[in-house]
């Protein structure tokens, strides 16, 4: 009998080129999306006298740096700016590379548009120049990060020399609970096992909690394996995944659906299959996140405080907990729930879907902001939904600014920033010193806690203001 596989072992045994005595294989790459970074591998490229080998397996559109107050180049009044997002215009007309431009309404943060498109299908490798491929493993691909250098060895040769990493098993069981969303149970997985506790593996969630998951869901969570250290995180395809995928524009129809589905359906792990780790989290017992660091790690209940560092037994820990807090102008023992904030940004590719607009949205109506806040779709096609649904209007009812897809604040290199020492609530995957602006400070949590915390001004138990709190 064949050996039991876990699902990672079966798309990369089926993506092995070949394998070399010192660890390294090297995989056949079946999609490469691109954003504005990618001009230095093109630039590499260019100095080889390479050719992209298979255009019809890249896609590319701008999301760093595009502005988000308007459309046209010209409103990205920064020249730098400017011709990034023109090069990777002239790049893929170049090399007869599929662009969702600027001007085309498809265009969106790249992570977003992958599976809006059905570009991402289980059982495919996908990579981008950005540490939140891993986005795409909701839908059961092998999906990750790369750098420069790797990017260029995709476009010249549509493979890539890789260690194969580690396997581990996250499995979350029970039921989300009253106001707990994917961002919390993401959250509080990371908080469970560190920033580095899941370093050099690729993570497959599994359990009921997962499986009672939208698609969209399932995206946050594979979206921030990165902040635990995974290489990729990964969710099997079921039924779920095939009704999120059929009638897609890149997805497969008729008689190659109906091959594609038996394919797909073969990718679940093999019931004795063997992870190098297990770990588990009740998901009845998550509540409502927020974090109060530098770091995804430093996250908590609402409901808690901020740490005290001499209750730390390690020193390293404490020492970390010291700067993080002092960064953030934080006091031990404060209670979450009563550190005020300055601006709030609901948007990213972590949070910038439908589903996270609709949840946020459902807070704000009838209220009305009191601190700056601004919401960012993921893409132009989620924006026009969201405006076909009255959500922009709510928003905006409330005093938020509704603004043009991009990562924009979560990354701050568009020109929306967060101001030296301004407290900012945001749904973004990245709470480091700088992430979105010089000195500013940054607490994670979930669209509608962020929307909570725009209505009051402060991080609040979102708890008290949905629907049915």
């Amino acid at each position: 009998m064949a050996q039991p596989r876990t699902m990672f072992e079966k798309i990369w045994s089926r993506h092995a080129v070949v394998a070399r005595d010192d660890g390294q294989t090297l995989l056949y790459i079946d999609r490469h999306l691109l954003h504005e970074g990618s001009h230095h591998a093109f630039d590499m490229l260019r100095k080889r006298g390479l050719e992209v080998r298979r255009p019809d397996r890249t896609f590319a559109t701008p999301d760093h740096y595009v502005a988000t107050t308007g459309r046209e180049l010209s409103a990205n009044q920064d020249p730098e700016r400017r011709r990034m997002v023109e090069a990777l215009e002239h790049n893929a007309a170049a090399a007869r590379i599929t662009l969702f431009g600027i001007a085309d309404a498809r265009q969106g943060i790249v992570h977003v548009i992958g599976p809006e498109q059905g570009l991402s299908q289980p059982g495919l490798t996908i990579v981008c120049g950005d540490s939140h491929t891993s986005t795409h493993g909701a839908l059961g691909a092998l999906a990750f990060g790369i750098g420069a250098s790797d990017a260029s060895h995709v476009l010249a040769t549509q493979t890539l020399w890789q260690p194969k990493p580690k396997t581990m098993r996250a499995t979350l069981s029970g039921r989300l609970g009253f106001g707990v969303v994917a961002k919390d149970l993401i959250l509080a997985i990371i908080a469970e096992i560190g920033a580095g506790g899941a370093s050099g593996h690729v993570v497959e969630y599994a359990g009921s909690a997962i499986e009672g998951l939208s698609m969209e869901g399932r995206m946050t969570v594979c979206n921030m394996s990165i902040e635990a250290g995974a290489k990729a995180g990964m969710i099997a395809p079921d039924d779920a995944t095939l009704s999120y995928l059929e009638g897609r524009p890149y997805a497969p129809e008729g008689e190659q659906w109906r091959q594609a589905e038996t394919y797909w359906r073969s990718l679940p792990s093999d019931a004795q299959a063997e992870f190098d780790r297990e770990v588990g989290l009740d998901a009845g017992d998550v509540a409502p996140m927020v974090t109060w660091g530098t770091s995804p790690e430093d996250a908590a209940p609402i409901t808690g405080r901020v740490p005290e560092p001499a209750e730390e037994p390690d020193g390293e820990r404490r020492a970390a907990v010291e700067r993080a807090l002092d960064y953030m102008g934080l006091r031990p023992g404060t209670p979450l729930a009563e550190i005020a904030i300055d601006r709030v940004f609901i948007g990213s590719c972590t949070n910038g879907r439908i589903e996270d607009l609709r949840a946020a949205a459902a807070v704000v109506k009838d209220r009305r902001a009191a601190v700056p806040a601004m919401v960012v779709p993921g893409s132009g096609l989620v924006k026009r939904q969201a405006e076909a649904e009255g959500l922009d209007r709510v928003f905006t009812g409330a005093g938020f600014e509704w603004r043009q897809p991009g990562c924009s604040m979560c990354v701050a290199v568009n020109g929306d920033l967060v101001m030296p020492g301004e407290r900012c609530a945001s749904t973004s995957n990245r709470n480091f010193q700088g992430r979105q602006g010089p000195r500013a400070r940054t607490h994670l949590m979930s669209p509608p806690m962020a929307a909570a915390a725009a209505l009051t001004g402060k991080l609040t138990d979102v708890r008290r203001l949905a629907p049915g709190g």
